[in-house]
């Protein structure tokens, strides 16, 4: 019997974020004014009040979601919760994930979000290239319609398979509205553009990639104190180099997280919990693997039901 730990990504930041957790437990509040002082502007201020739309910045949204995961993964050791046996994140969330496991320190990767975020969000013009969620669709389909709608200049490819029957695609607004048109009449029960400017994990994320991975580079990473389950592989890599080397590609490579949890799950996983804002990860678990116990760690009142829970002996 194990435990993972999971950290959200982009799209789970919402004005008031973390606000109940920040008044029982200061580590929170602590954690995001030590990212602000590396970050150069009040980030909890932003996560308190800023707009909708100032989180959904990409620029902002990833230092945002990764210092709010950090903080709840130290209030979860501040509480002397129980070690995971493994650490994951959705996305941007593998930053989160590395960090908690030691590899790399937390004001270095604070940077590093923050510099990803700002070439994520240059690697293409504002209003070129987005994503979108198919629901209803097998995977191979997916797949197979993104091959057959990808030619020059029309770029649709399938980034992030989140749970059965759940994937997002990713690349050229014009070319993703017709996937969407198209994966209608192919019997997808929904298909939608998101609130998402930057065309993530796609090939168009390229311009990106030789920066990021210098800095990578000079970030000075070391051996995890925790398995990795990393979202490219959907599994543990067994070396620094290997690691080191798919976080490089991480930006222009497919979220595999389906087959993530599933990893876990074969490797005597039976309890998860997502520690960050939200309950996506939570919510995509169910539908991967209803034999999991899972919790999702975003405010004081589930850290209250948790603590009881454990105490009375029940998970």
């Amino acid at each position: 019997m194990k435990l993972a730990a999971v950290f959200p990504g982009q799209g789970s930041q919402s004005p008031g974020m973390l606000a109940d957790l920040a008044g029982q437990y200061k580590v929170v509040t602590d954690t995001f004014a030590e990212a602000s002082e590396h970050l150069g502007y009040d980030l909890w201020d932003i996560a308190q009040n800023g707009t909708a739309e100032q989180q959904r910045q990409t620029e902002i949204t990833q230092p945002l979601m990764f210092v709010g995961g950090l903080s709840v993964w130290r209030v979860w050791q501040q509480l002397e919760m129980p070690a995971p046996s493994f650490v994951a994140g959705h996305s941007l969330g593998e930053y989160t994930a590395l960090t908690a496991a030691n590899a790399i320190e937390f004001a270095k990767a604070v940077k590093l979000v923050a510099l990803r975020g700002k070439l994520m969000a240059g690697a293409v013009e504002p209003g070129v290239g987005g994503m979108a969620a198919l629901l209803g669709m097998d995977d191979a389909d997916v797949v197979a319609m993104c091959n057959e709608l990808s030619a020059e200049g029309a770029i649709v490819q399938a980034v992030n398979f989140n749970s059965p029957g759940q994937v997002v695609i990713s690349g050229h607004l014009k070319a993703l509205e017709n996937a969407c048109v198209i994966a209608k009449d192919k019997g997808a029960r929904k298909a939608m553009l998101l609130p998402v400017s930057v065309p993530n994990h796609s090939s168009l994320m390229e311009p990106a990639v030789a920066e990021l991975a210098a800095a990578i580079d000079e970030a000075g990473f070391v051996e995890p104190s925790i398995a990795v389950v990393q979202n490219a592989e959907a599994k543990v890599l067994d070396n620094l180099e290997a690691i080191v080397a798919s976080l490089k590609n991480h930006v222009t490579n497919p979220v595999y997280w389906t087959d993530s949890v599933r990893y876990m799950a074969s490797h005597s996983t039976t309890e998860l919990v997502e520690l960050g804002p939200g309950k996506v990860l939570v919510g995509l678990c169910k539908r991967i693997d209803k034999s999991i116990v899972t919790h999702a760690i975003e405010s004081l009142g589930a850290v209250e039901k948790l603590i009881a829970a454990r105490k009375e002996g029940v998970s």
